[in-house]
């Protein structure tokens, strides 16, 4: 089963160790020191921004990180999404990971969307749709939201997180069932 808290200052040395895998850091592009998983996370952790950042817990045992926030809270995102699709005023978007790479492959990534999803229908009753960009190149990340149940909806040329990804992106979708 899996269950989610949010992300603490003690959690940083685990997420520095996730971050530092190949598997995420060829995705995420985070520097792992102390102050830059501070500077990154930190206001998060403590409520001074709107995105909320959640471990999730397999029988118990920490295995990914789930950020997510409403997009309308990030104006400068939605004006770059804007052209690729409509993004309605309530809408959400969700970044994840799988920490451990052996667990990478093994379903978890879909059931760790699918219960996120749960978590926002349920935290966030005005939400209307989860819009997710995701890098063309990143197949594993695109493929756990088709098997989460989004759908793709646009293609198109998005700022990458990672200087050295090609721009092209595919938007999913989910709405509120």
């Amino acid at each position: 089963m899996i269950t989610w808290r949010r992300l603490a200052e003690d959690d940083f040395p685990l997420l520095i160790s996730w971050l530092e895998q190949p598997h995420v850091a060829r995705w995420w592009n985070h520097e792992t020191s102390p102050d830059a998983v501070e500077r990154d996370f930190g206001s998060a952790v403590r409520r001074a921004e709107p995105a909320e950042v959640l471990l999730a817990h397999l029988d118990g045992t920490p295995v990914g990180l789930l950020q997510y926030c409403r997009l309308a809270d990030y104006p400068e995102y939605v004006k770059e999404l804007a052209p690729l699709a409509e993004v309605p005023a309530e809408a959400m978007t969700i970044d994840y990971l799988i920490g451990d790479p052996q667990l990478v492959g093994q379903g978890l990534g879909p059931r760790m969307i699918r219960s996120a999803l749960r978590s926002i229908w349920h935290d966030h009753p005005r939400a209307s749709c989860v819009l997710v960009p995701v890098v063309a190149a990143n197949r594993a990340s695109w493929r756990a939201l088709e098997k989460a149940g989004l759908l793709r909806i646009a293609s198109g040329d998005l700022e990458p997180d990672n200087p050295v990804d090609d721009p092209a992106h595919h938007l999913y979708r989910i709405d509120r069932p």
